[in-house]
């Protein structure tokens, strides 16, 4: 996760790497189309004012900095839980009424923001008959070229994003490229179907079908970097230059931060999948804050952490229950419908790198340290606002170095993938509470900050890292996983 990949400075002079990957699901593209001309234009003004008037760096630490009055900030418990509640009611897929979609809908901003880099736009023909290079010889050849020229993605087709990161601006990016198979069987990823310019070094990435726009789902993208601001980029824009719209931030020519943003560094971010338009992020300003998507707000602020939070993660089964993991050495439950009570804390051996709920037992997360170790927790198993001393369902020394990510197959209970900065995968059986390794992975990609195993292709494991690559492996493992 983030921290650990800027901690040295070697690593930081070298900087040029992969720090989040992420699967978009099939059939999520839909009535792609090409940033206008007018759109364009309209961006590089706000670009170029925004040169202008600030000589802002990556790094969003000056303390002196004012805020706009903040009245999330203050409110009390009772106020805060009414925020998030009504804010929850709002998307759930088969309850929400077509009436709290539209109301929502008046309620969104839309601003021009100054934050983002240009991206050049690919040369392509309004027509295939005007293109001189096009080959008609073969159907297959001119069908594909068509796609391309048209931004479209098949709905059988694999896709992933991936977040790129540079010491120079130029560098920092997110990528939506294909999956492809070569002749020899190997997997790679291909042509590039989205290439967004980020003016910050990104960190992490969260993708969600939120209905941000119509009644129909979305094709959204979360993105949390070294500043206070939150984008989100509409993908079925090719060649966008400016978010959907952003949460939190600087506001526009004011050394002021937005309503409800944060004051430090994005570390971590997370839909809810049962209300999408909820987001919750995780700041190295040592908060939590819960936003509604829909109405560009911050609906609460959590502050239960007692340093920088790294992570968060929506349960899959309750989606009021959030956890998440700080490097105050402890990972935390919360309720968000019922923001005065009491969270329920577990105590780790070290600064919390990310966390995961196991999606084939509602009742356990896996967490992931600095030194190297993952601990299992089962959440019946705490009773009080006080770390909780029960102890952990397993210990696991997974690897030498800080465990950067994990992943859980999604088809194969008991079926877990861990990356470290010691630039090895592994992958693990961890039935009946007593991990086993099933293979150690070298993929060559430097220190490995991200994997990922796909919902469409169960065994499809992506991997990113330090060498600014990434790979796809096919995984297919599940017979050796106890009970398969």
């Amino acid at each position: 996760m983030p921290p650990s990949r800027f901690r040295s400075n070697q690593t930081r002079e070298k900087m040029k790497m992969i720090a989040a990957v992420c699967w978009i699901p099939k059939g999520a593209f839909k009535n792609v189309r090409f940033a206008t001309e007018e759109e364009i234009n309209e961006a590089l003004k706000a670009v170029i004012a925004s040169d202008e008037s600030s000589a802002d760096s990556d790094y969003d630490d000056d303390d002196d900095m004012d805020d706009i009055a903040d009245g999330d900030q203050e409110e009390d418990g009772d106020l805060q839980t009414e925020g998030v509640t009504n804010a929850l009611s709002k998307d759930k897929p088969e309850d929400s009424s077509l009436d709290d979609i539209d109301a929502a809908m008046h309620k969104l901003k839309m601003h021009c923001y100054d934050n983002d880099e240009e991206g050049k736009g690919d040369l392509y023909y309004s027509s295939n008959d005007m293109d001189p290079y096009l080959k008609n010889d073969d159907m297959d050849d001119y069908e594909d070229d068509e796609e391309i020229e048209d931004g479209t993605v098949k709905p059988n087709e694999l896709i992933i994003a991936g977040l790129h990161a540079h010491k120079k601006h130029s560098g920092n990016y997110l990528k939506v490229s294909i999956v492809e198979e070569l002749m020899d069987g190997e997997l790679c990823t291909g042509w590039s179907n989205h290439k967004i310019g980020l003016a910050h070094t990104p960190l992490c990435l969260a993708w969600s079908d939120c209905s941000l726009k119509d009644d129909q789902k979305g094709n959204f993208m979360a993105v949390g970097t070294i500043s206070t601001e939150i984008q989100i980029w509409d993908l079925d824009i090719v060649d966008a230059v400016t978010p959907h719209t952003v949460l939190g931030g600087k506001v526009h020519k004011e050394r002021k931060r937005k309503k409800g943003s944060h004051k430090d560094s994005i570390l971590g971010i997370a839909w809810n999948k049962e209300y999408m338009n909820i987001l919750a992020s995780a700041s190295a300003d040592k908060t939590v804050k819960i936003w509604d998507v829909a109405a560009s707000k911050c609906v609460t602020t959590l502050k239960h952490h007692d340093d920088k939070v790294q992570v968060v993660s929506w349960s899959q089964h309750s989606p009021e229950i959030i956890l998440s993991g700080s490097f105050d050495k402890s990972v935390a439950l919360k309720d968000v419908k019922n923001c005065a009570s009491d969270c329920i804390r577990w105590s780790v051996e070290a600064d919390v790198e990310t966390v995961a709920w196991d999606p084939h037992n509602e009742h356990s997360f896996v967490v992931s340290l600095e030194n190297g170790m993952v601990q299992a927790f089962d959440k019946r198993k705490s009773s009080s606002n006080d770390r909780s001393s029960s102890s952990a369902l397993f210990t696991l020394h997974a690897h030498e170095k800080a465990v950067t990510s994990i992943s859980f197959g999604p088809s194969a209970p008991n079926f877990l993938a861990t990356s470290s900065y010691d630039k090895t995968v592994k992958l693990w059986d961890i039935s009946s509470n007593q991990p086993s390794c099933i293979a150690s992975l070298n993929p060559k990609l430097g220190v490995i900050f991200s994997v990922s195993f796909s919902n469409d292709e169960p065994f499809l494991l992506a991997m990113g890292g330090s060498k600014g690559k990434i790979k796809v492996n096919f995984e297919y493992i599940g017979p050796k996983i106890s009970g398969q």
